[in-house]
């Protein structure tokens, strides 16, 4: 067995070593304190909630069924700890949620991008949703889902059709997205990480 020497550098306690230390201290406890945020999932059924939910938090794509009431799940990333409620949107079950809203800090609004039919009824779900009081100071991150398909609309074209440069006093990102390759599902949380972080 061989002994290694190991050269420990001096200890030094000048007033700068002592203060960069603690420094250093509070950008570590920084970095690794988690800030936990409540992130609101919706959108209209079959857009991909779920499915990106469960990519967030496994790494991987599970079979979905229509959610009839709501998933829940933690997913960590960066300094943030989401609780993340991903919630049906069938057309029956949309009033309910509202009940999910107070203490949102963020809205991840899922659009299926083939979806050209029904965009219209995403903008007015998305449009009455940040109407009401208690979502006035959430963030919104919208996923333009099901980049992959052949039909599907750009990120440009969902957020005209959405309206999303009339929230005026609202921050907002649109991120293009593949559910089931992970593809733009990051980037989006990135924002989601700074936007929150900043206003902490």
């Amino acid at each position: 067995r061989q002994l290694v020497k190991v050269n420990r550098p001096q200890e030094t306690s000048s007033p700068e070593a002592r203060a960069m230390g603690l420094a250093f201290t509070k950008i570590w406890q920084r970095m690794i304190g988690k800030t936990e945020m409540r992130i609101l999932m919706v959108g209209l059924d079959a857009a991909g909630k779920t499915t990106i939910l469960y990519k967030l938090k496994l790494g991987e794509v599970v079979t979905t069924i229509p959610t009839i009431g709501f998933n829940v799940e933690t997913v960590e990333y960066k300094n943030l700890s989401f609780t993340v409620w991903d919630v049906g949107g069938q057309d029956k079950i949309r009033p309910l949620w509202r009940h999910y809203y107070q203490g949102t800090n963020g809205l991840i609004y899922v659009i299926d991008s083939n979806d050209r039919d029904r965009i219209e009824d995403a903008r007015e779900e998305l449009s009455k949703m940040l109407n009401e009081d208690e979502m006035r100071d959430a963030v919104v991150l919208v996923f333009a889902n099901k980049q992959d398909l052949p039909n599907a609309m750009t990120a440009a074209e969902v957020t005209e059709k959405l309206g999303l440069h009339n929230l005026r006093s609202r921050q907002w990102f649109i991120q293009s997205a593949c559910a089931t390759t992970g593809d733009g599902l990051y980037e989006g949380l990135d924002w989601l990480s700074r936007t929150l972080s900043s206003k902490k």
